[in-house]
């Protein structure tokens, strides 16, 4: 009986087994390097970013932004309503940035919903379809949506998608060039979300523009005092902006 005594005894604490300062629940603390490592939090964003996503119905925007932040490609998407988004973060400049991608919608009864996004957006990524000749057609009209709702210092990327259907082509490379040398300050890339060729460099292109352009004070700040990184996520659009005095091509 003496043994389930002292057994007892040291079960009570009562000048028995010593606990570990961190030890929960009696279990005995670890020492050395049997210690567990703590997990370190993750290391929080130092910006967050707003891009859009426009273009007219069916030039794969939505797949774009898919294959960018989860990497699946869908053959047959339904056609995006008013606007979706998805987060990506990455790191780029020693800077690790949040981005907020929203995708919207191609039909006209949706600009008046989409248009809200523009404002908030540091870049704006442009797509047509390299086989549809009437979306690269309708590339002023998008730029008239830019001139007249986007901040004049928002990044964009013309992009001609569907690099895939090469046979089908419609558009020529140079055709594309073209157009966005009339724009100040416009980039131009031929993409293929289906075989995801150019995908991540559009994104990460982009985001290095922004970051090139950003005042070096803004860059050198912790996230605590980053202008950029105290902005919301908005979950519904922003007042629709006033109208833009100055455009930026004829």
């Amino acid at each position: 009986m003496e043994p389930s005594s002292g057994l007892a005894q040291r079960r009570a604490g009562g000048g028995g087994l010593e606990l570990g300062a961190g030890s929960a629940g009696g279990s005995p603390a670890l020492s050395g390097g049997q210690a567990r490592r703590r997990k370190q939090p993750p290391r929080p964003a130092d910006f967050k970013l707003q891009v859009i996503i426009i273009g007219s119905r069916g030039v794969g925007k939505t797949s774009l932004m898919e294959r960018f932040t989860d990497d699946t490609f869908c053959e047959a998407c339904k056609s995006t309503v008013g606007v979706d988004f998805k987060i990506k973060t990455v790191e780029l400049r020693g800077k690790k940035i949040r981005l907020q991608i929203w995708d919207t919608a191609g039909q006209e009864r949706f600009n008046s919903i989409t248009s809200a996004y523009y404002r908030s957006a540091k870049g704006i990524i442009l797509v047509y379809d390299i086989t549809k000749k009437e979306t690269f057609d309708d590339l002023p009209k998008w730029m008239k949506m830019i001139d007249k709702y986007a901040s004049e210092d928002a990044e964009l990327l013309l992009v001609g998608n569907k690099l895939d259907c090469e046979v089908d082509r419609e558009i020529s490379r140079q055709q594309g060039e073209k157009f966005a040398q009339q724009i100040t300050g416009m980039r131009f890339c031929e993409a293929s979300a289906k075989d995801n060729f150019n995908v991540d460099e559009i994104f990460l292109k982009l985001v290095d523009d922004i970051l090139k352009k950003m005042p070096l004070d803004v860059i050198r700040n912790e996230l605590s005092n980053s202008i950029l990184s105290l902005q919301p996520e908005p979950e519904i659009p922003p007042e629709l902006p006033p109208p833009r005095p100055h455009v930026r091509c004829c």
